[in-house]
């Protein structure tokens, strides 16, 4: 790129204005599409990644602010996107990069910003508002640039409060597929998967099938009879945006549980295990979203760094085991489960395992794409309970 074409770019962009739902406001430039979205303040603290950040079906309903200064300058290529398209609800940037430099980039960041109607915002202080986040928690926001940016501050505001909340909205029915797609076991197949879609990414089922396991990806509405008609080895639950109070799959998951099926669940798959076995969630304050978040496996000691994007969290005591508050409220016998993983930043449940029925989820990103890949093992787990399973059968 030249530096007149450069000049253009720059040209080009718009007023644009940033409002917090406490009254806060940010000005700079448009970035991506132009016009006005409304969702979420969140920021993620991942370095690299973007692309796979911006596809992830969790962040829907979010305005994601990175807190990295330059971003886009790897360009987008069409290997690494995590779903069918761009689902954050708006983008926060400090410094967009004018052009990409990578060997793999067929595009620049901001066209598929403009292409997917993506609404933006540059050149601000993306510090400043990541330690108000920080401070006062994730909140209501909107994004402003052309026409829109011209109106009084205290009209930006009004309808920035008038925007839903995160907090009571199910979302994972807006992002799952309406119909059910099969990923073939890579060589020989060794097991059936029924993973039931709440905002699923595209490396899930493929570590799976690397694993020999052929993944049933469902819609979000299955019920138990079309999980078990594909006579499954394992369930999976995946990652999703969303209040998981408001899920209805929790009805689907106890009969899972009840049923003996063997249970895996990643991040949204967690929460809705915990609420399965009677416990509540509730909503953090800023949440975990970022490449580099510490969690202790508390079986083996070590510590992994992970991959995180959650708004909610299971509300379970971390030392020790307890019997399934669910047992009592409704007449399972889910027996007892322990907190796995928690969170070393500040206590969070990250992951939890049932002692008495063969189920285990977490919080956190196993599959995570551009990484880090601590987690990966997780998959490999999810086999042998299978497999333990499997030969428990044989032999009964």
């Amino acid at each position: 790129m030249t530096t007149n074409d450069q000049t253009g770019v720059l040209a080009r962009r718009s007023d644009a204005v940033l409002v917090l739902e406490d009254g806060r406001v940010f000005r700079g430039r448009s970035y991506g599409a132009e016009g006005t979205t409304f969702g979420e303040a969140v920021f993620s603290t991942g370095m690299s990644g973007y692309q796979e950040t911006l596809t992830d079906p969790s962040y829907h309903k979010q305005v994601v602010v990175m807190t990295a200064p330059h971003v886009g300058n790897t360009g987008m290529n069409d290997e690494d996107e995590e779903s069918r398209r761009i689902w954050v609800a708006g983008y926060v940037v400090r410094d967009p990069a004018i052009r990409p430099s990578n060997w793999r980039s067929v595009r620049t960041l901001e066209d598929d910003l403009v292409e997917q109607g993506i609404v933006g915002i540059c050149e601000i202080d993306t510090r400043a508002l990541t330690r108000h986040l920080r401070e006062r928690g994730a909140m209501r926001v909107g994004v402003f640039s052309g026409a829109d940016a011209d109106k009084l501050d205290s009209e930006l505001l009004a309808a920035v409060k008038n925007a839903p909340t995160m907090e009571g909205s199910e979302l994972a029915s807006e992002v799952a597929t309406k119909e059910t797609y099969v990923v073939p076991a890579q060589g020989e197949k060794k097991f059936t998967v029924a993973a039931v879609d709440l905002g699923i990414k595209s490396n899930t089922p493929r570590m799976m099938s690397e694993r020999g396991i052929e993944v049933h990806v469902m819609p979000a509405t299955a019920t138990l009879e079309e999980v078990q008609a594909i006579n499954p080895d394992g369930v999976f639950f995946s990652n999703g945006p969303g209040d998981p109070a408001t899920a209805p799959q929790v009805g689907l998951l106890r009969d899972v549980l009840g049923a003996g099926i063997p249970y895996f669940g990643i991040c949204f798959g967690n929460q809705l295990l915990g609420r399965a076995l009677g416990f509540g969630t509730y909503k953090l304050k800023y949440g975990h979203r970022g490449i580099n978040v510490p969690v202790l496996d508390k079986e083996s000691g070590t510590v992994e760094i992970t991959a995180q994007n959650h708004g909610f969290a299971v509300d379970a005591p971390i030392e020790g085991h307890t019997n399934a508050p669910a047992d009592a409220e409704h007449g399972t016998n889910f027996g007892r489960v322990e907190v796995s993983h928690v969170c070393l930043n500040d206590d969070v449940v990250e992951g939890l395992r049932c002692l008495d029925i063969p189920a285990f989820s977490v919080q956190y990103h196993p599959e995570a794409a551009a990484g880090p890949h601590d987690a990966a093992y997780l998959f490999d787990r999810f086999v042998a309970m299978m497999s333990d399973h499997n030969d428990a059968k044989v032999s009964a």
